[in-house]
This record gives structure tokens, C-alpha cells and sequence, in this order.
């Protein structure tokens, strides 16, 4: 694992991805600090970092798209399948290069709050806080990025798949206030999902018998629990879609609350992306 670690993380700073990633965030983080601590005189640096969120849907998709789909594109893959480690050390070094990654710029942004002290009164708690919270979030989108960049040879259709559910992800609590309040309405909402999920599960095994499995079982369930409890689905989607909601969890950092439920579910989303990602190139080791 850690020589792969230390390939990989050679690999982003031998070339431009690393310098460019890096620059990205801190050209904006100067930005935002300078429109909102020095021209405006707010005290709270987390503003910054709260602004900051938006920039990742650029930022993580440079960083993720070669991981994985450069290698299958350069049928390197094939050197990482004959290794005698397991997959999950060599998904692990790759996650651990974009994380080191992924952190130089926070480390930096630390430094932009203590100079912020020279000129007022910055609460370094509530920034420290919100700092760790995006690197939290960028560690979670990072591990989704790692997972679709293992489904595709294109990094360009990596970028763009990665940035276009990062879009959903950030809307996904907007968009689910569109549904109706009713209970129909919400099972109805929650069935779709499962069988788009289900379609992700055709794509990962390439099993129709598999997706229609987890398809049928799925609604299943559902149906049975709507009819059992029927009142209970009354919002229920909206609330779900709210609680999942990655980044309305990144804001309760920016508003001055360390959430360790929202720690525990950025390492949760992160666990189950690499875990994706492990059985996708397992699955290619053995075919």
C-alpha cells in the first residue's frame, strides 16, 4: 500500500494535477477572503470556507478522474491486478495520495485565519472547525469520484459524471422540497430511487438477475412498510433527502457546530464509495 501511495501521490505532483488543484483552491479561498474578511470586515473566516463548497465541483473532479480511469486507459490496470495485494491495499494507497492532496490546501487556509488575526478578532475555533468540516466533505466526495473514475477509461466522462452528481448531491434537498407532501407521493419518490439504484447495480455486476433482485426486494419492503405505517411517509422524502444531504451537514461546521454525527457520516459515505470501488476493480481482476 504504501508504495502505491507513494506512486500516486509522486504522480500528482510530478505532474500538473496536484499544483493545479492546490492553486484552484487557494486562488478562490483569497478571493472569498478578501471579499469577506478584509473588504467587508467580518470576523468569521468560516464564511470563507462555507463559499468554498461550491468550488469542489471543479476541484474534485480534477483531482479524481485520472485515479482509476487513466489506469484503464493505459492498461496499467493490469500491472495493479497482478500484484499480490489485495485490491483494497491498492484502493486504500490511491485514496490516501488524493487525501494528502486534498489536504495542502486546508493546511494552507489554516494559515489565512491566523493572519486574519492581525488585523481582528477571528474566532480560530469556529474556523478550525469549518476547515475541517470541507476537508471532511472533500474527503467523502473525493471517495465517490475514486468509485465512478473506476467505471469508466475516459477521464473526461469521469469529470463529468463526478461533477454531475456532486450538482445532485448539493440540490438534492432543494430538489426533493418538489415532491409533495403526501404519502403517495413520497413512497412513490423513494421507489424510484431504489430502482435507480438497482440500474447501478445492473452496471456494477453487468447481472440483470442481480438488479432485478435488488429491485424487486426493495420495493418490496417499501410497500410493505407503506402499508404498514402509511402516516409515517407523510414528508418522508423530503426529510430523507435532507438528511443525507452531504452538504447541509458541511454547513452546521460553517455555522459554528462541530456535528459528530456528520463526521461519522462523511467517514460512512467515503467507507461505502472505496468499498464500491474495491468490488468494481475485484470484479474486472476476475473476469
Amino acid at each position: 500500500m504504501t508504495a502505491i501511495y507513494t506512486r500516486e501521490l509522486r504522480a500528482y505532483f510530478n505532474g500538473m494535477t496536484g499544483y493545479v488543484f492546490t492553486a484552484f483552491l487557494l486562488v478562490f479561498a483569497g478571493i472569498f477572503t478578501m471579499i469577506y474578511n478584509l473588504n467587508n470586515g467580518y470576523t468569521n473566516f468560516e464564511y470563507v470556507v462555507g463559499n468554498m463548497s461550491m468550488v469542489l465541483f471543479i476541484a474534485i473532479p480534477i483531482l479524481t478522474m485520472r485515479t482509476i480511469a487513466e489506469e484503464r486507459r493505459q492498461k496499467t490496470d493490469q500491472l495493479l491486478y497482478s500484484l499480490p495485494v489485495g485490491m483494497t491495499r491498492i484502493v486504500l494507497g490511491k485514496y490516501l495520495a488524493v487525501l494528502t492532496t486534498a489536504a495542502l490546501p486546508c493546511l494552507v487556509m489554516c494559515l489565512y485565519a491566523l493572519a486574519l488575526t492581525t488585523f481582528g478578532d477571528i474566532n480560530i475555533a469556529a474556523a478550525a472547525g469549518s476547515i475541517v468540516g470541507f476537508f471532511l466533505l472533500s474527503a467523502a466526495l473525493a471517495a465517490v469520484g475514486m468509485f465512478i473514475s473506476s467505471l469508466s477509461e475516459n477521464q473526461a466522462v469521469a469529470a463529468g459524471v463526478t461533477c454531475a452528481v456532486m450538482l445532485l448531491l448539493y440540490f438534492m434537498a432543494d430538489l426533493a422540497s418538489y415532491v409533495p407532501d403526501s404519502a403517495f407521493a413520497s413512497f412513490a419518490a423513494i421507489a424510484v430511487v431504489i430502482l435507480i439504484l438497482a440500474a447501478v447495480v445492473k452496471i456494477m455486476t453487468r447481472s440483470s438477475l442481480a438488479a432485478v433482485a435488488f429491485g424487486a426486494v426493495g420495493v418490496g419492503i417499501l410497500t410493505v412498510f407503506f402499508a404498514l405505517y402509511q402516516d409515517s411517509f407523510q414528508g418522508l422524502f423530503a426529510r430523507v433527502a435532507d438528511g443525507l444531504s452531504v452538504f447541509e451537514r458541511f454547513y452546521l461546521f460553517v455555522d459554528g457546530v462541530f456535528d459528530l454525527t456528520a463526521v461519522v457520516y462523511f467517514l460512512s459515505i467515503a467507507g461505502a464509495a472505496l468499498f464500491l470501488t474495491v468490488q468494481t476493480m475485484e470484479k474486472r481482476r476476475w473476469s
